[in-house]
């Protein structure tokens, strides 16, 4: 019995066999039939949304669920590679702990509560229509200016030029903004 029992340890094995420790005399049964992770998952391609580099990542779903991210070796920018941002996107997407729900707490409270994202947009937009109204500018010096400096944008460096054109626009000639930035310069 303990002939048997000790031949089922690794170091056992390995000694009687002299390997090295890589090879199959440090294998279980278990490990015989171990596959990656990503067996039998789809892949899709798409591009990491952290920064405004654009690195390719392989995001694979099974049964809509997702699997696992990795970076794209076929992307000409990443080869593969991801930053810890990108390298983290799948815990970012399945953490358990993760906030799904509009978080506020309102003025000297000391606790949390849950909005519905209606109400918390309007909330956004009454309150960014409300400082341009208390700081908006029209002239100065007798010359037309049109602009507030108590509010500004910072847009994320996964925008493309269309969509940055756009909030540029709006952001500008809608609301008269001056303070436009983008993270992608940070």
């Amino acid at each position: 019995m303990l002939p048997k029992l000790l031949s089922r340890w690794p170091l056992v094995r390995q000694i009687q066999t002299g390997g090295d420790g890589t090879g199959p005399e440090v294998m279980t049964e278990r490990t015989h039939t171990l596959g990656p992770r990503t067996n039998g998952a789809q892949v899709a391609r798409s591009v990491c949304p952290y920064c405004g580099v654009g690195c390719g990542q392989l995001i694979f779903h099974k049964d809509n669920k997702l699997v696992s991210i990795e970076g794209d070796p076929e992307s000409p920018i990443s080869r593969g590679r991801l930053c810890p941002k990108g390298a983290d996107s799948f815990e970012l997407l399945t953490h358990p702990h993760r906030e799904l729900k509009v978080k506020y707490r309102r003025p000297f409270s000391t606790d949390w509560e849950d909005l519905d994202l209606e109400v918390a947009m309007d909330m956004i937009a009454d309150r960014v229509w409300k400082s341009r109204e208390k700081s908006f500018v029209e002239t100065q010096d007798g010359q037309s200016l049109m602009q507030t400096k108590a509010i500004g944008h910072l847009g994320g460096a996964t925008l493309d030029n269309e969509e940055n054109y756009l909030i540029k626009k709006l952001f500008t000639g809608g609301l008269g903004m001056v303070c436009v930035s983008n993270q992608a310069r940070i």
